[in-house]
């Protein structure tokens, strides 16, 4: 995930009747909220209006104000409107359409005092904001409104509408141009991972393909004394206990993590999904998880069987959490809670996912067929409890539409005695969900991050990106 401060575009709305020195303070306080917590913005200089504070009213204003925004058109993530009074649609509605950045839109305006709504002290603010997403909405312009219709500048909540809205920025803006690494064919024994490249990228989503053989062929070119080499086996060590006796297998391991790593660098990737099952184990002679599960820790999420559909999903949990995704079955019930399931994967949890101390081993399932040989490299872990957010995509092709599900639930510390990744989940009504997935044709893939954030992804989904999502409750 590409790091970059989250720029926003401020437009400062007011009515020449109402007291200038309102919006002077409305400035003022965004303006420093947003320096002092790592935010950048544009905003008109405060001269550059007749009502003074850089603050717009007229369609000329506006004007200005769209010269401004399309001047900086590739650092702007988000606009924030921003209503100190009543405001004036006119000059909102131009600047937002003459800049026309297509990007995240928040409004929001500040409450009277009800003991100062004499003409100097009055606002209005709570009328004027349905005036401008009622223009908002005429034009077809999608927005996000705040916590509540109205609150001070000062209020706390403030601060929590701005993350939460560079969270959204975030999602819709990445998505929208992300690329996703395909490594290796889809195995043909997982029809139900398919996914139509056409319909991804109606969004922007662009899937960049690579033969597996290319990245072992990359590998192979590495040598046993390699600096780069030398100083990844370290990294693993320290990233994973390792058991003895595998220090060959381990560096076939670093050499298919750099090669991958390479391949992703000069692609411009910001997930990947990867042939894990099982080629790689007969062509190459290791498994992929380790790699897998530190590129997840590098927040550049990572899917497993070519699964681009969930690591798209992986990469939307990423962006809205700034946390490290994982990808798991849905895979075992659990018979003393039926609200209660094993989610759980070969081996490729990120660390952070995990949030505790990890080893490598071999993979369990395959390792009964293929031997110990050539199935080294699982990550095996018990998830720590806390809270998470679960999200699936998948393409519907003869609909022609992204569909996708969403909630949120508990890892739990119940033991399972299960070789893995494992992960217990607590979600309210699973029963329900499990019936909603079988009837709309669901993976058993599920992407999950921890924390909540299923207000971030619902809101990029129903107000920008315009997919088909079901929000289990």
């Amino acid at each position: 995930m590409k790091n970059k401060k989250t720029t926003f575009g401020i437009i400062l709305a007011t009515r020449s009747y109402f007291n200038s020195a309102l919006a002077k303070d409305v400035r003022e306080t965004l303006t420093r909220i947003l320096t002092e917590n790592n935010y950048d913005y544009v905003i008109l200089d405060e001269e550059d209006t007749p009502t003074g504070s850089g603050s717009m009213e007229t369609r000329e204003d506006g004007v200005k104000c769209a010269e401004l925004f399309k001047k900086n058109r590739e650092r702007i993530d988000g606009i924030i409107v921003t209503l100190p009074n009543f405001g004036f649609e006119i000059g909102v509605i131009t600047a937002i359409q003459q800049a026309n950045l297509n990007v995240p839109i928040l409004v929001q305006a500040c409450d009277d005092e009800n003991d100062k709504v004499d003409l100097d002290n009055r606002r209005d603010a709570f009328c004027g904001k349905l005036s401008v997403c009622n223009n908002l909405y005429q034009y077809g312009i999608p927005f996000t409104d705040t916590t509540l219709h109205t609150y001070s500048i000062h209020s706390p909540l403030l601060l929590e509408d701005i993350h939460r809205f560079a969270a959204i920025c975030r999602v819709v803006n990445s998505i929208r141009g992300a690329r996703i690494g395909a490594i290796g064919a889809r195995p043909a024994g997982f029809q139900t991972v398919r996914a139509s490249e056409k319909i991804l990228q109606r969004t922007g989503i662009t899937v960049v393909p690579v033969d597996l053989s290319e990245i072992i062929g990359m590998a192979d070119t590495i040598a046993d004394d390699d600096t780069k080499l030398l100083s990844r086996v370290k990294d693993i060590h320290g990233y994973a206990m390792v058991p003895g006796g595998y220090e060959k297998k381990l560096l076939k391991q670093a050499k298919f993590g750099l090669a991958v790593e390479k391949w992703i660098d000069a692609n411009d990737i910001d997930a990947v999904a990867i042939q894990c099952w099982d080629s790689l184990q007969v062509n190459y002679g290791c498994a992929a998880c380790v790699t897998m599960s530190m590129l997840g820790e590098k927040l550049i999420p990572s899917a497993c069987e070519v699964d681009i559909a969930g690591a798209i999903s992986m990469y939307m949990l990423t962006l809205a959490s700034q946390n490290a995704s994982a990808l798991a079955d849905w895979n075992n019930n659990f018979a003393e809670d039926r609200n209660k399931c094993v989610c759980t994967h070969c081996g490729n949890f990120p660390k952070s996912f995990v949030g505790s101390n990890i080893e490598l081993g071999n993979l369990g399932v395959l390792s009964r067929t293929m031997g110990t040989e050539n199935t080294f490299g699982a990550v095996k872990g018990k998830v720590a409890a806390g809270p998470f957010t679960y999200f699936r995509i998948s393409t519907d092709d003869p609909k022609g539409i992204i569909k996708s599900y969403l909630g949120e639930g508990q890892l739990t510390n119940d033991p399972y005695g299960m070789d893995g990744c494992i992960a217990v989940t607590q979600v309210p009504n699973l029963q329900k969900l499990m019936k909603y997935m079988c009837k709309n044709g669901f993976e058993h893939h599920v992407a999950m991050c921890r924390g909540n954030v299923q207000d971030i992804i619902l809101e990029a989904i129903e107000t920008y990106l315009g997919w088909e999502v079901y929000t289990h409750e």
